[in-house]
């Protein structure tokens, strides 16, 4: 993850806990990160997905290190510095309007 971040080139980048059990998650997949207008605001995003399918030690440690992450769907926004950007956590489901606006909202954020 960190040499993610740190090859990010100025790019904000979105870490997605994702799990097969997870009906949110495939909800999010199927309804929300499939539309253009998401794509268009993912665009000079680095997208990250951290399958935690199999719910094992380490894929509870991953969860583990990023406090208040228990379970998916949980995406976060790191900016520039590494540092997530906490005001801009996701977690359950957003339909693409709602999911777009939060991107665009954490990319001002970051920016900022």
């Amino acid at each position: 993850f960190e040499q993610a971040v740190a090859g990010a080139n100025g790019k904000m980048v979105m870490l997605d806990f994702y799990a097969d059990w997870c009906t949110y998650c495939i909800k999010l997949e199927d309804y929300t990160f499939s539309e253009p207008e998401v794509h268009a605001a993912l665009s000079n995003v680095v997208l990250l997905q951290a399958d935690v399918t199999a719910s094992d030690d380490i894929d509870l440690a991953l969860l583990n290190h990023f406090s208040g992450v228990y379970a998916p769907p949980a995406i976060l926004f790191f900016g520039t510095n590494g540092k997530e950007i906490r005001s801009h956590r996701v977690t359950g489901f957003m339909t693409a309007e709602m999911f777009e606006q939060h991107v665009r909202d954490a990319s001002t954020a970051h920016a900022g």
